[in-house]
């Protein structure tokens, strides 16, 4: 964490991140969760919808389409209509479509609701991590984005027990147990977006929880930095869409956000190919995302206080290549463990020095539209990784074969990063600004 030398910026962002992170977390865990409860889900609802590698991996995926194509007029909208409305009808309205997972049958109605589940969570993330501008200097911002998304690691960790007890209420009432998960899991998403509503703020102007001089220190440092040049100039809408920094920006959220989406999913039914029990297997999958919590809030901090963003995004997606690549020559359980868990340290690390990087680059007036563009384009990594991932699996009848999509997307986008600073850095040498 940077040091913090002014006692008003001290007690303000202390105040500012008591208050709002905690909803925002518990929040993002409860997305994650019903986004991902799919896959403890196929442990019990493959079989019982005949549902094959190749067919459940696009319903895992095909979230990530919808979830495209409704992410950038979200943002948008967010804008428009304030955070605290928009943020609190989008929790609403996955929590119902989560909810209806329940009553699936078969490929079609499946691959219905996914799609109908992306298109309504669609905005909650990017929204949030545009939210976190209005409120944070950029200088604190990978820790607070690493503070924020610590919720993913830590849904699987939380999610995974209760996932796996969930399963066995089978025959309870007549409801099958893959069927209680859904329906339970969904409810704390339409409770949490009320609470949403009534509580949060839009901007530090609504917040009259603050005394005024630290939200007019807050407001007066936060106009400062959008008055500041930024590597990217402001640009029309069209312009942020296929701007190409931008694009590569998608590629390397891409590579650690298809391994995120597609372990997430999937690491269950790896960890119980050698012969667990559905509850040993829930167990098992928290140690990995355990770790890679603690790992993330680490190197968030740690990024922070060095302000350096490109190495500690490129640096955790190596890891990622190293960790799953190497699953090709291991078929044991402790050491498949261990290989994981790598692999998830790199795949969150990498999220909060990104996404401070991200916000420094862009300006203000192009945040919304080019955050919520940069997160749609990656998330498609987690539609087309699913999909190649059970294919792969049907083909061949290897997780390590499947793995390589993924191990391809990470090493690419480490490269990405690396490469895209560089021109950034020769772009201001040309033009005389600091790089």
């Amino acid at each position: 964490m940077t040091e913090l030398a002014d006692p008003i910026e001290r007690r303000t962002l202390r105040r500012v991140t008591w208050r709002l992170l905690p909803l925002l977390m518990v929040s993002y865990l409860v997305a994650y969760i019903d986004r991902v409860n799919i896959g403890f889900a196929a442990l019990e609802m493959n079989k019982d919808l005949h549902l094959s590698a190749s067919v459940f991996g696009l319903g895992g995926g095909i979230f990530f389409l919808t979830y495209f194509v409704f992410e950038v007029p979200s943002n948008l909208a967010l804008e428009k209509v304030g955070a605290r409305r928009w943020i609190a009808r989008v929790m609403i309205s996955w929590g119902i479509v989560s909810a209806a997972m329940m009553f699936v049958t078969g490929p079609t109605s499946l691959l219905s609701v996914r799609c109908l589940l992306g298109a309504a969570e669609a905005g909650f993330f990017p929204g949030v991590i545009l939210y976190l501008t209005y409120w944070f200097p950029a200088e604190q911002r990978a820790r607070i984005v690493a503070i924020f998304m610590v919720a993913i690691p830590v849904s699987s960790f939380v999610g995974s027990p209760i996932s796996a007890a969930l399963l066995g209420l089978h025959g309870w009432l007549g409801i099958k147990g893959w069927q209680w998960l859904f329906l339970l899991e969904a409810a704390p998403a339409l409770v949490l977006g009320i609470v949403f509503f009534l509580v949060m703020p839009d901007r530090p102007a609504d917040a009259r929880w603050l005394a005024p001089d630290e939200r007019a220190w807050l407001i007066r440092k936060l106009e400062a930095e959008r008055t500041r040049a930024r590597p990217l100039a402001h640009m029309a809408l069209r312009d942020v869409l296929r701007n190409k920094y931008v694009l590569i920006l998608a590629l390397v959220y891409a590579g650690g956000s298809a391994a995120s989406s597609g372990l997430s999913i999937w690491q269950p039914q790896i960890i119980k190919s050698f012969g667990l029990t559905n509850m040993e297997t829930g167990l098992l999958n928290m140690i990995p995302f355990g770790i890679a919590s603690i790992a993330m809030i680490v190197w968030g901090r740690a990024s922070d206080r060095v302000g350096e963003r490109v190495w500690n995004t490129a640096v955790p997606l190596g890891l990622v290549a190293l960790g799953l690549g190497s699953a090709l020559a291991i078929n044991a359980l402790v050491p498949v463990l261990v290989i994981l868990t790598v692999a998830l340290i790199g795949t969150y690390a990498m999220k909060g020095p990104f996404w401070a990087l991200t916000s420094e680059w862009l300006p203000g007036t192009t945040a919304a539209a080019g955050i919520a563009w940069i997160n749609a384009l990656g998330n498609l990594s987690g539609f087309i990784g699913n999909w190649a991932l059970g294919a792969i699996k049907d083909a061949t009848g290897s997780f390590a074969l499947a793995l390589l999509p993924l191990v391809a997307l990470a090493a690419t986008g480490a490269l990405a990063v690396v490469l895209c600073a560089r021109q950034q850095a020769r772009s201001a040498a040309a033009r005389g600004a600091p790089a």
